[in-house]
């Protein structure tokens, strides 16, 4: 008879701790939340995204064409008009932005010394605190807080080169700078980043739990192993927002959260959640309500 009356207690303690699970996600956990923002262009805008108040850091996907002379950005659709002033109105909510170079499909390479001084002294000009005649500002007088690496191609090229060319930018900065991200693959190392890596000059670190090459180990065992090579940079759980951005890959707020999150939070550099992308996240509600 004790039982009849527990279960229905039981069952509604189990309902209560999910739902404050799937809040303190939303609310971003003890980490902040990233987001790659310009894949779809039925995601929304820039300033819908920070409007949530689901994201900490929006990363703008992609400069797809980089490395033998030609800059390209590529965002899926969205009209350039606006997103300068998007930038500044989510920075003016403490939203951190960050332009993401590389992505899946883009032309461009880092064949040379040159070819990484010549990206860093664009990125400088076009997106951050610089300004050159000739060179065009896509954003207007809004300026990123610093730039992501998205490799997904060629070698173990210039990397290393951009990254310490753009950490050189800083001296230009009265307090903060520029801050540097890499998006690895999951399966350690990543080849294609771990020369700018061990530059020791990247702040944060979004482990991709996902795509087209599988993590060598557990995905937490994974991850771990990136917390554990880059102990002075913050590192992030990098995730689909929906089965429909990688089925295999996907993980439900539960298991992301028993799975890895209650050992990742007690490391101290762990950063937060990455999530790919706002289109999926509006689409399947992971951690956004709109």
């Amino acid at each position: 008879m004790a039982f009849h009356h527990r279960r229905p207690c039981l069952l509604l303690l189990a309902a209560l701790l999910l739902s404050q699970l799937a809040a303190g996600l939303a609310a971003t956990g003890p980490g902040d939340v990233a987001v790659y923002w310009g894949r779809n262009k039925d995601e929304g805008t820039l300033r819908e995204a920070c409007d949530t108040g689901a994201y900490t850091t929006v990363l703008i996907a992609f400069l797809s064409a980089f490395g033998h002379g030609k800059y390209a950005l590529d965002l899926s659709g969205h009209p350039l008009a606006g997103v300068g002033d998007d930038i500044k109105h989510c920075q003016s909510r403490g939203v951190l932005v960050l332009l993401s170079i590389g992505g899946q499909g883009g032309e461009y390479s880092l064949p040379s010394s040159q070819a990484a001084a010549d990206l860093a002294d664009y990125l400088w000009d076009a997106f951050l605190a610089g300004g050159r005649a000739g060179v065009a500002r896509p954003f207007g007088d809004a300026q990123v807080n610093g730039v992501d690496l998205f490799v997904d191609q060629g070698g173990a090229e210039h990397y290393d080169e951009l990254a310490r060319r753009l950490h050189g930018y800083n001296r230009f900065y009265r307090g903060g700078g520029i801050t540097l991200a890499a998006a690895p693959r999951c399966a350690y190392p990543d080849h294609r980043l771990q020369g700018a890596l061990a530059t020791g000059l990247f702040n944060r670190v979004h482990v991709r739990l996902y795509g087209d090459l599988r993590c060598t180990w557990s995905a937490r065992e994974s991850w771990e192993k990136w917390a554990a090579a880059y102990p002075g940079s913050r590192v992030f759980v990098g995730v689909v927002a929906s089965p429909e951005a990688d089925r295999d890959a996907y993980m439900s707020q539960k298991d992301l959260y028993y799975g890895i999150l209650q050992f990742a939070q007690k490391l101290p550099n762990y950063g937060g959640i990455m999530i790919w992308n706002r289109y999926y996240d509006k689409k399947n509600h992971y951690l956004s309500s709109s």
